[in-house]
């Protein structure tokens, strides 16, 4: 037993005396590589410029009428006099630009992308047109849009990062809309609002814009943005069904209802995972969460603008989500030629 200690303890024993510093330097220099990957790919997803803490702690501050009447008045110096523009609560100052317009020196040319707009679904209205046909159409309001600023290409870095891209040659515009009391974000988040002169939004929106579309921070955006007859593109979120079954979800036919099936009737049955795969395919249909996802409708057309209380028509249903919810609408990435046959 002895024996076997000498020889483990030889075995241990550094072949260099331990206050060596060769030995030191040899022994900071060996790391721990079992387990860990040769190469770590860098993160493809970077949080975008307003990725920040929004809501601030609610605490009871106590404060008498004369306070909050004084805060008011603050705010009302700041970014303007309460107002009511098209149904949207907001602050309404002597100009909308903080500083003065700036002149951009592009030119327009066939191609050119612009901004877009942050609209609120209100629901699904009927329209009659003047030959006497009735139309569905689905009715959006602009939610007080302002842009908040503008990032030119050679300052735009995209979210989703891709490699072996060449240099963008599209900027990027941050839009806001739902203008709130700054008191109840925290000051980091209301900074982003100090370039643009307006209250904090409660929904931000970045499109991609082409350098001649570029818009001065604190430029409001109204339903004339768009025309009659123009075509639009909208993104939102569907609705959220909850965790459903492949009945609800995709739309199976389920299981024999008699002839001794039990407690089968909504399951989905054999999933096709034996053989030499042994492993569920990618992909496969199976029970989960329903909705809740982005969803973009192409190629929708406009009826009516409503510029009192900005408010856009679209014709048919026209909204992956529920009333209520905020979306995107831009003009359309499909090809208008496809739709002369059709307007």
């Amino acid at each position: 037993m002895n024996f076997l200690k000498n020889v483990c303890n030889s075995l241990i024993k550094p072949v260099l005396p331990v206050n060596s510093s060769h030995q030191l330097n040899l022994l900071s220099s060996v790391q721990q590589v079992r387990g860990t990957k040769k190469y770590v790919r860098p993160l493809r997803i970077r949080y975008p410029m307003w990725f920040l803490r929004q809501n601030r702690a609610k605490t009871i501050e106590n404060l008498t009428k004369d306070n909050k009447a004084f805060i008011q008045e603050v705010i009302c110096d700041k970014f303007g006099l309460e107002n009511i523009e098209g149904g949207t609560p907001t602050c309404v100052s002597l100009s909308p630009l903080k500083s003065d317009p700036a002149v951009y020196t592009e030119k327009w040319r066939p191609g050119t992308r612009r901004v877009g707009l942050i609209v609120r679904k209100i629901g699904v209205y009927p329209m009659w047109q003047k030959d006497g046909t009735q139309i569905a159409t689905t009715l959006f309001q602009v939610a007080d849009n302002h842009v908040i600023k503008y990032i030119p290409p050679n300052e735009f870095e995209p979210v989703r990062k891709r490699y072996r891209v060449k240099q963008r040659e599209m900027g990027a515009v941050i839009v806001g809309a739902d203008s709130t009391d700054p008191q109840k974000f925290t000051k980091e988040y209301c900074g982003l609002f100090d370039a643009a002169g307006v209250l904090p939004k409660n929904k931000l929106c970045r499109f991609i814009v082409s350098p001649e579309a570029a818009l001065q921070a604190g430029t409001p955006l109204y339903a004339s943005h768009f025309r009659v007859g123009d075509i639009v593109d909208i993104r939102g979120k569907t609705i959220s069904r909850g965790f459903q079954g492949v009945v609800r979800r995709w739309g199976f036919r389920g299981q024999p209802k008699t002839h001794g099936s039990t407690k089968t009737h909504n399951r989905p049955g054999n999933i096709g995972g034996g053989g030499e795969k042994a492993r569920v395919w990618p992909g496969k249909k199976l029970p989960g969460h329903m909705g809740n996802k982005w969803r973009l409708l192409k190629g929708q057309e406009i009826v009516r603008i409503n510029t009192k209380y900005n408010v856009i028509y679209i014709r048919g249903q026209a909204s992956p989500g529920n009333v209520g919810d905020l979306m995107y609408m831009f003009d359309t990435i499909l090809p208008l030629s496809y739709f002369c046959d059709f307007i």
